[in-house]
C-alpha cells in the first residue's frame, strides 16, 4: 500500500474519531501499529496533527453562519451598533467568539509552554488506554445520573462566559492526557454544568477551530516548511479525506444526540482501552 493510500485511511480515521467522543489518539496509535508510513518519524508526528486542518474546514463550512462575525447590515441582523462601521458586526457572533476564546485560554497556555514535555510523558499506549477507560466510565456514570438541570432547548448562545471557562478547563484535561478525547472531555464537562447535549456538541465543534488550528500551526512551524513533493501529497490527501469524512460524521452526531445519549461511546471507549492494553501487553 502506498503512502498516499495510507494517508486516505488515516484521514478516514481522523474524520470519524475527531468528532465522536472516542479519542482520535487511541485509534491513531492502533492504526500506526498495523499501517506504517515510509516517512520520517518527524514528518509522521506532524502529519497526525496537521491533517486536523481538514476536519476544521468541515466545521467552518457547516457552522459558517454561526462563526462568521460580519454581515450586511439590514433589519435581520443584530449589529453591535445601528450606525457606523460596527453596524456590520453581528453581536451574538462576536459574543460567541469571545466565549470560544475564553474556553481556549487554559489549553493554549499549557500547550504552548509544555507541548513537547506532555507528549514525552503521556503519549504512550498505557496512558492512552487508561484515559480511554476512565472517560468511558465517566460517560456512563454521567448519563446514568440522568441530570435534569439542562434545558433541552438550550442553544450555544445560552452558554455563559463562566460555563465557557469551565468547559475550557475540561478541555485542558484532554490537552494533558492523550486518549481522553477533546470532544469527550468537553462534552462531559458541559453536561455536568447543565449544558444540553446538543449545545455541548455544537460548542465542542466550534471550540475545535482555534484549538486545532493553533496546534496544527505549531506543529508546522516546528517541522519547518521544507516539504518534499511526496510529503506534501501525503499531507494534502490526509487533510482532504478528513474534511469529507468530518462533514458526514458531524451531521450524523448532531442527528444522533437528538434522540440518544452518549452511553454507547462510553462502552466503546472501555472496549478500545482494554484492546490497547491487551495488544501492547502481549505483542
Amino acid at each position: 500500500m502506498t503512502d498516499i493510500l495510507k494517508a486516505v485511511l488515516y484521514g478516514i480515521v481522523e474524520g470519524i474519531t475527531e468528532w465522536l467522543p472516542v479519542s482520535s489518539t487511541g485509534h491513531m496509535i492502533l492504526l500506526n501499529e498495523f499501517v506504517k508510513m515510509k516517512q520520517s518519524e518527524e514528518f509522521f508526528s506532524m502529519f497526525l496533527v496537521v491533517i486536523q486542518l481538514g476536519a476544521i474546514l468541515a466545521v467552518v463550512i457547516l457552522f459558517w453562519n454561526k462563526l462568521w462575525p460580519f454581515a450586511k447590515a439590514d433589519k435581520n441582523t443584530d449589529p453591535i451598533k445601528d450606525t457606523g462601521i460596527l453596524k456590520v458586526f453581528v453581536k451574538k457572533r462576536w459574543i460567541m467568539w469571545a466565549k470560544i476564546l475564553i474556553a481556549c485560554v487554559p489549553a493554549a497556555i499549557v500547550g504552548v509552554l509544555f507541548d513537547d514535555e506532555l507528549d514525552a510523558l503521556f503519549y504512550n499506549p498505557t496512558c492512552v488506554a487508561v484515559a480511554l477507560i476512565v472517560f468511558g466510565i465517566a460517560f456512563i456514570v454521567v448519563e446514568s445520573l440522568n441530570l435534569k438541570n439542562a434545558d433541552a432547548d438550550m442553544t450555544i448562545d445560552d452558554i455563559t462566559y463562566r460555563q465557557a471557562l469551565v468547559i475550557g478547563c475540561w478541555q485542558l484535561i484532554a490537552a494533558i492526557f492523550p486518549g481522553t478525547s477533546r470532544s469527550g472531555s468537553t462534552i462531559i464537562g458541559s453536561l455536568l454544568i447543565g449544558v444540553s447535549r446538543s449545545a455541548a456538541a455544537e460548542f465542542t465543534f466550534l471550540l475545535a477551530v482555534p484549538v486545532m488550528l493553533g496546534a496544527s500551526l505549531l506543529k508546522i512551524v516546528k517541522f519547518g516548511f521544507h516539504f518534499s513533493g511526496l510529503e506534501a501529497a501525503v499531507l494534502l490527501t490526509g487533510m482532504l479525506t478528513a474534511f469529507v469524512v468530518s462533514i458526514l460524521i458531524i451531521r450524523f452526531l448532531l442527528g444522533y444526540i437528538r434522540k440518544h445519549n452518549f452511553k454507547v461511546f462510553g462502552y466503546y471507549r472501555i472496549v478500545l482501552g482494554l484492546a490497547v492494553f491487551g495488544y501492547f501487553a502481549f505483542r
